[in-house]
């Protein structure tokens, strides 16, 4: 409150505690957000401030002082919220007069296109401090954290003592030396995308998992995510039959790949595409351990064990098609003792 009542104060306003109009937004599940307007002395427009409250535990999963760094610099590039102000518990942004997107927004197409010369555009963004890969060793990282939170049950029950030989293998699978990197935001979720229907402009927020990474990731994340509708009664419970099918992959990369004036070849697309579908298994692995850690320490009202329990289902329904068809296999086979059966359980 201290910290409204100073920047009303540099603004002009008069602020009243009893005028405060605080609105909770759904559908975050790292931290809090609510939407907080007051009066201001031009009538009919009120003053509108964005408030996160910092998630329990949520230091496990990134630093936050990087990722502070990371939404100034964002907003000096132009992208996205400015920063306000910061206290102990959370900050205050700018409040961006847009549209949070919903689930059924990324089937559309032309809402989807926007999202695919984004995310190019996200992606190409020189952001300062390290451009080496990040995926492998957070994910190595929240497994430790993992192991050391779960019950024996729990280990026992999401296989935690066999995943660190998967990630190694994946690693390996999906590293290729023509692998393009790129800053990914890692978590596009519907409601970390908002749009300007009237200028048709899209804006990505919330970066608390942004970092290098393979594009190839980012965009089977992306989507990953069209399984998910968090504004239901059971936000945890994930459609794959909503999965986006070979057409619909295809159309979207060929909008990524084409939004800077580049025609990409068919052979191009498809062997993206290809590179996609393996990274969606780093995806279920990722959030999987997201889940899991946070049933420990996250009271948002969010059944993320549950939510980790699919995830990792997924992984394992997966792996054997979406590896046994790709030409990896061939790099698989070199781990451990070259035995392809111990890929599986």
């Amino acid at each position: 409150m201290n910290l409204l009542l100073t920047l009303a104060s540099e603004w002009g306003d008069v602020l009243d505690s009893s005028n405060l109009k605080v609105i909770h937004l759904s559908g975050a599940m790292t931290n809090e957000i609510y939407q907080i307007s007051w009066p201001t002395k031009l009538e009919n427009f009120p003053r509108t401030v964005l408030v996160r409250i910092y998630g329990e535990g949520v230091e496990l999963f990134f630093n936050r002082d990087e990722e502070i760094r990371t939404f100034k610099c964002m907003s000096t590039h132009g992208h996205g919220p400015k920063l306000l102000g910061q206290f102990k518990e959370g900050r205050v942004e700018e409040f961006i007069h847009a549209r949070t997107l919903s689930a059924a927004d990324l089937r559309n197409p032309e809402i989807s296109a926007l999202i695919a010369a984004k995310m190019k555009e996200f992606h190409h963004l020189d952001m300062p401090g390290t451009k080496n890969v990040v995926l492998w060793d957070r994910m190595r990282n929240w497994l430790s954290e993992a192991k050391s939170l779960c019950s024996p049950e729990h280990v026992k029950e999401f296989h935690l003592d066999k995943l660190e030989k998967e990630i190694n293998l994946l690693e390996k699978a999906l590293s290729g030396h023509d692998q393009q990197i790129g800053f990914c935001h890692n978590d596009l979720q519907y409601g970390n995308i908002m749009i300007d229907d009237k200028a048709k402009s899209i804006t990505l927020i919330d970066y608390e998992y942004a970092s290098y990474n393979p594009i190839a990731y980012d965009l089977a994340n992306h989507f990953c995510e069209m399984a998910a509708d968090y504004h239901t009664e059971t936000p945890h419970i994930l459609d794959y039959s909503k999965y986006p099918d070979q057409d619909e992959r295809l159309r979207f990369i060929h909008k990524y790949l084409g939004s800077s004036g580049h025609q990409p070849s068919d052979t191009e697309v498809k062997q993206f595409a290809d590179d996609i579908e393996k990274f969606t298994l780093a995806s279920h692995i990722f959030w999987g351990l997201w889940g899991l850690i946070s049933a420990y320490v996250n009271h948002i009202e969010f059944d993320y064990m549950e939510y980790a329990r699919q995830r990792f289902q997924q992984y394992w329904l997966k792996k054997p098609e979406i590896l046994n068809n790709s030409n990896s296999l061939d790099c698989v086979k070199n781990i451990g003792n070259g035995d392809t059966q111990d890929m599986y359980w």
